[in-house]
Order: structure tokens, then sequence, then C-alpha cells
């Protein structure tokens, strides 16, 4: 029996066609890669580090802190190696006399006028280029207090260096929410909600993705900023444990901090093909369940207390 009405439809499978190659020497060193590779995708492949603080893989850049900047032979200006895609025959130097300059000056720039205490890595890294904040003086242009209007986070922007990860991370590349956006200009950029109105009274759903991809400690969860204050907080302490979240069937793997005996933080991995680093409300802040909303500490002391 034959059907003449209906026809048949040949469905597309992804193309199998290689992507043409790329040869570029950078540092000295020739490197073949896919056409469309960023030139840290080549640095990466060679095992040469660039220092990077807005970049990150499950984001689109957006090229704002320029640590990453490398120099390009016959470009008149330096080059983000984290989207600036690689072209035939080009000669990168990721640690040159201008580039080590460059990168010195931007980190003098940003410790001059934020607190970069609770930024992982800057330290060292301040070390590394012989960065001098000091040089520029005591600049007060982001100082401010920290906004605690809610139990699950608080934001802390005298730390908040404008890498736009948590604008990216809230908006289209993850959660979709655009809760938050940068308003102002010049000095008077900053983070904000809509009307910067309070968390609560804004669209924020308390998924925590910002925090997830924030470089410095400006966004932190409140357990965390708690024993912070407390002087408690210290990581070498911390044990990490994957497991999967209890609360849907989607199956988003957590990575549950805990020290002494007490889970501290959710986080989820950046390679996971479900989550990409991201969670929900449920699973990067209802962890508190396991302890019925008390600390070790607390249980501790109820324990010793006789019956």
């Amino acid at each position: 029996m034959t059907f003449p009405h209906l026809q048949l439809v040949q469905l597309s499978r992804p193309s199998t066609i290689p992507k043409p190659v790329i040869e570029l020497i950078v540092d000295g060193h020739q490197v073949t890669v896919p056409e469309g590779t960023t030139i840290l995708g080549a640095c990466q492949k060679l095992g040469i580090e660039i220092p990077t603080l807005c970049w990150l893989e499950t984001l689109a850049p957006v090229n704002v802190c320029r640590v990453c900047v490398v120099e390009v032979e016959g470009a008149r200006v330096l080059a983000p190696a984290c989207s600036r895609t690689v072209e035939p025959g080009m000669v990168v130097q990721t640690r040159s006399e201008r580039v080590n300059l460059t990168r010195k000056l931007v980190l003098e720039m940003l410790a001059s006028s934020t607190d970069l205490s609770t930024a992982p890595g800057l330290a060292e890294m301040m070390t590394e280029y012989g960065a001098q904040p000091e040089r520029f003086g005591a600049c007060e242009t982001v100082a401010q207090p920290v906004l605690v209007d809610n139990d699950l986070y608080i934001r802390d922007y005298a730390k908040c260096i404008l890498c736009y990860k948590c604008v990216e991370a809230c908006g289209e590349d993850h959660q979709n929410t655009f809760a938050i956006a940068v308003a102002g200009r010049g000095f008077h950029a900053h983070i904000s909600t809509e009307f910067a109105v309070d968390l609560p009274t804004s669209a924020c759903v308390y998924c925590g993705n910002c925090i997830a991809v924030c470089p410095t400690g400006a966004l932190m969860s409140k357990r965390e900023w708690d024993l912070r204050q407390e002087g408690n907080w210290n990581e070498s302490k911390q044990t990490s444990t994957d497991t999967v979240c209890p609360f849907c069937g989607v199956g988003c793997t957590l990575t549950l901090h805990v020290q002494d005996g007490e889970i501290v933080k959710a986080t989820s991995p950046l390679d996971n093909d479900i989550t990409i680093g991201n969670l929900c409300i449920k699973g990067r802040f209802g962890w508190q369940h396991v302890q019925n909303g008390r600390s070790a500490t607390q249980m501790a002391a109820d324990a010793a207390v006789p019956a």
C-alpha cells in the first residue's frame, strides 16, 4: 500500500566534516588548532598559563578585565586572548615587556580601588607581576557597606571589579532571569537590580549562579560570610564530596563543602553535563535540613548537655 500524499523527510545529522586547522606560533612554539579557537585556547593546548578574571569557560567572553591581553605581531594594540580568534601565521607573545607592564597596571588599578582580600589567586598574581597598588594612593571609588537583605547570600560591592560574570550568568548565558545589570557610567558604574530595589523584591530567584562565577567574593553565601566575620572560615580544614541533589529528578551533581562536620557551602562542577556549574535555590542553599538548621558546634553543645 502506498500513500502518495506523504513525503519522506530526511533527518539532518550533525556535520562530521572537521574544521580547517590553523597554524600559529605562541612564545616561539608552533601549534595547530581548529579554526575558531581563541588565542587562550591555543595557549592552553601548549600549557602556557594566561591570567584571567572576567573569563570563564561556561560564559561568553566580555573582554573587560584585560589581564589576559597578549601581543600579536603586527598589531597596534594588545589583544584579549579570551576572545581573539587565531589566524593563519599569527605570531603571539604572552609575556613580552609590554604585556607584563599592562597586566601589572591593570592589577594595580583594580587593587587601588577595590578590596581584593577574598579573591582567590589575586595575591599571587599581584606578586608575580610586581604590582604596587599603593602607587595610586587609597582610592575610595567603590567603598560601600555590605548588602545583607536576605538569608541566603550577601553582596559586598566594595569587592566588585565589574567583570560582568554575574550579569552573564543571570542573563542569557545561563539563568535568563535578568535580575541584575550594570547601571551607571564611569566611576559610578555598578551592579544593580532593576530600579535598585532590594533583592527580595527584585526578579532574583536565588539560584546563586552569580555567586558561583564571582571571582572576588563580592557575592558570597550568607553562611560563608558569617563564618568569615567570626574568623572561623578555614578552607584548609574543608573537605568536599560529590553527591546527587535529592530535590527533583533532574540529577544535578552537588559538591558539598564540609568544615568541622558542618556543610558550609554547595557548588556544582563546571564540567558537569547537566549543571555546567549551575544550580537552583534548593540545590545551592537547601542543605540545612541535613543538620536541622543547626551547625556542628550547636549539635556538639546539645550533645554535651546532660539528659
